[in-house]
Formats: C-alpha cells, sequence, structure tokens
C-alpha cells in the first residue's frame, strides 16, 4: 500500500505540473492576442525562453533557497519514493517560472530581450523563492512569530500572495522604469488607443489559463489523500464571479470579460480550501470589479502603460485574496476556520513589500546598466522585427 501511495502521490503531482505547464501557452497567447501585431512572435519567444531560464536558475539556485534541497546528489538518492522530490520540483517550478511571464505582460512591445532574461534569473533564483520559503517552509520563524502574535499563521493555499502579488509588484516597477509606448500618451493630453491585435487569440490564452488553473489550485495539496474537491468547486465560482462582474462592469469589452475569470481565479488562490462556495463567488466577483476599475484607472488616469493590466490582475488581485482567505475563510461566512485577518494582513503586506522593493532593485540597476527599453527606432519598427528578424505572418513568400 505504501509503494501504491508513493506512486499516486507522484502521478498526482506531475499531472498538476503537467497542467500548470500548459498554463504558460496560456500567458503566452494571452500576451500575444493583446499586443499590436507587431509584437507577436516577441510574446511567444518570452514566455518559452523565460520558462527555460527559470527552469536552469530553480533547479540550481532557487528550490534550494526555498526548501534546502540539493540536487546535486545521484540519481539513485533522486529517484527515491518514485522521483516524488523531483515531480514536486516541477510542479513547483511552474510556479515560480509563472513570475516572468506575469512581468512579460506588463512590460511588453518596447522592453530588450536580454536584461529580462538576467531579470528572470535573479527573481526566480533568488527573489522569489526567498518569500516561498518563508511562507510555505516555515523559514527565519516568521510563520511562527505571525501564529505567536495573531493566533493563526499566515495561510496562502496557492499563492494568491507567494505567486501573483509576488509576480504583480515585481512588474510594476518595471513598468515605470520603462516608461510608456511610443505615443501612447500625447503632448496634448490625449491617449492613443492601442487595442487588442487578435481577440481570439487572446481569448484562447484565457481560456487555457483557466482551465490549467484547476491544476494550479487543486494539485497544491501536493498528495493524494489530501485532495479537496471544496478547492474546485471554490475555484469554479470564483471564475464565474469575476466573468459576470468584469461583464457588467466593462460593458461587454471582450477584453475585461476574458481577464474577469483570471482576477477570480487569482483571488482565490489563497482561501481555496478553506471557503465557503458562494464566499468564493464574491471573492472572485470583488476581484472582477477591482482589474476593470483599476486597469481603467491605471491606463487613463494615472498613465501607468501595464500593456496587459498584471499589476491590477495579479498585484492587486492577489492582495485581495490575501486578505480575502481571513475573511470569507472564518467560520462565521461559512469558511472552515483556522484563519486570522491579522494573520493575512500581516503576511499579505510583507509580500507586497518585499515584492516591490525586489522589483525596484533589479529592474533600477538593469536599467542603469544595460538599459531596459528598445530604441525609438526598434519599437517603432517593433520587437518581432527588431529581436527576432520575422513577423508573425511575413508579407512576402518565397517561391521556388
Amino acid at each position: 500500500m505504501e509503494a501504491l501511495k508513493q506512486g499516486s502521490d507522484a502521478l498526482f503531482i506531475l499531472l498538476g505540473g503537467i497542467m500548470v505547464l500548459a498554463m504558460h501557452a496560456g500567458f503566452a497567447f494571452l500576451e500575444l492576442g493583446t499586443v499590436r501585431k507587431k509584437n507577436q512572435v516577441n510574446a511567444l519567444v518570452k514566455i518559452l525562453v523565460d520558462f527555460s531560464v527559470s527552469t536552469v536558475a530553480y533547479f540550481l539556485v532557487g528550490y534550494g533557497v526555498a526548501y534546502g534541497t540539493s540536487f546535486f546528489v545521484g540519481a539513485e538518492q533522486l529517484a527515491a519514493k518514485n522521483g516524488y522530490e523531483l515531480v514536486k520540483f516541477f510542479f513547483l517550478l511552474t510556479f515560480a517560472a509563472a513570475i516572468p511571464a506575469i512581468i512579460s505582460g506588463g512590460i511588453a512591445e518596447r522592453a530588450k530581450f536580454w536584461p529580462q532574461l538576467i531579470a528572470t534569473a535573479v527573481i526566480v533564483g533568488l527573489i522569489y523563492p526567498f518569500f516561498e520559503g518563508i511562507v510555505w517552509n516555515q523559514h527565519y520563524g516568521v510563520q511562527a512569530w505571525i501564529k505567536a502574535t495573531t493566533g493563526a499563521e499566515f495561510h496562502d493555499f496557492a499563492g494568491s500572495v507567494v505567486v501573483h502579488a509576488i509576480g504583480g509588484w515585481l512588474a510594476l516597477p518595471a513598468v515605470i522604469l520603462l516608461g510608456a509606448r511610443a505615443n501612447r500618451y500625447r503632448k496634448d493630453g490625449s491617449i492613443s488607443a492601442h487595442p487588442p491585435s487578435n481577440i481570439p487569440f487572446l481569448a484562447l490564452g484565457a481560456w487555457v489559463l483557466t482551465v490549467g488553473w484547476f491544476g494550479f489550485n487543486v494539485m497544491s495539496a501536493q498528495t493524494i489523500d489530501k485532495i479537496s474537491g471544496l478547492v474546485a468547486v471554490n475555484s469554479l465560482m470564483a471564475m464565474v464571479g469575476g466573468t459576470l462582474v468584469a461583464l457588467a462592469m466593462g460593458k461587454n469589452d471582450p477584453g475585461f470579460i476574458h481577464n474577469g475569470p483570471l482576477a477570480g481565479l487569482v483571488a482565490v488562490c489563497a482561501g481555496s480550501d478553506l471557503m465557503h462556495p458562494l464566499g468564493a463567488l464574491m471573492v472572485g466577483g470583488v476581484a472582477g470589479a477591482i482589474f476593470v476599475a483599476m486597469f481603467t484607472l491605471t491606463q487613463n488616469k494615472w498613465k501607468i502603460d501595464d500593456v496587459l493590466g498584471v499589476w491590477p490582475l495579479h498585484g492587486l488581485c492577489g492582495t485581495w485574496g490575501g486578505l480575502a482567505a481571513g475573511i470569507f475563510g472564518s467560520q462565521a461566512l461559512g469558511g472552515l476556520g483556522g484563519v486570522s485577518f491579522s494573520a493575512q494582513l500581516i503576511g499579505t503586506a510583507m509580500g507586497v513589500a518585499w515584492a516591490a522593493l525586489g522589483g525596484l532593485v533589479v529592474y533600477g540597476l538593469l536599467k542603469a546598466t544595460m538599459g531596459l527599453r528598445l530604441s525609438q527606432e526598434e519599437e517603432y519598427e517593433g520587437a518581432d522585427l527588431s529581436i527576432h528578424r520575422i513577423g508573425s505572418t511575413p508579407d512576402r513568400e518565397v517561391n521556388w
């Protein structure tokens, strides 16, 4: 029976890793559909190469920073318990690699290629796993201190804060340091519309992310005996809550509608194992409202050119999710309990501060040393031709 359980656990978390790996295709197509046509190839290439750099950085450094595990041992030792530790690494890697995929959407259409890969290596190797180890592996006694202070540990079941808020708040300094895309905000005060280039691909990306998210959330149990149907249904309810509110507030705009379910799913990650489904529906609905309102505000009033709205979507909805776990996870609102709003407030604030500081330092240093932005000519020509020397649909075919 023990051998069967070990094999089942390895298969369970492997399937979760594969589902979250598929989400990276969702990130790619969501960005491809949102950016202008001259930057579509760049969107696809960035996500794949960022994932590859993330894998090397997390394998060599990041996983050890978070969990104290080294892979510099014999293959026989790594294969113990059906290689469970290896597939656990694969699963958690897909979470870590989501951070640069999130950032990619905010800095799209004008960022240099190589500086972002350097940022990816530093973020996935050091910045993200440092906080991951605190929340999910009891590092430095922080969780023990939060529990002693508030009566409960900071609870983040599937990463509203650890993954999404960290990604969104890392992206914000990068977006601000880069500056807006050329001609986005004109000197006369008018705003140049940069509409999505391909709504079907945008929608495809949102759907791939949504489906994969059920692996992201449900498989966060990490062993098959801890699997919970409550997590699955809460994820579903948050998804539809975000969609319906984004539909209403976004006035039928397909960009808002397809980001609505993502906002709901970001927010429900932290407390998806605790909330009542009706609570999850409300959490998702609030997240949908946050995304539409704050995307509009940042783009039109504050003139922060966050192309995919990753700070509102991941940064703010992830922050809301961390707090919401302490509200709707309580028994008073139908949840399972065992959480404290004070603990959620402390843990969420720590994550936001760490990510914002980390983003400012990493991207500030890169801007000062290598530069972050394409030249005016390269940006005008588009990242596809400037960096990759080919467009998404070449105008000229070669006839033999």
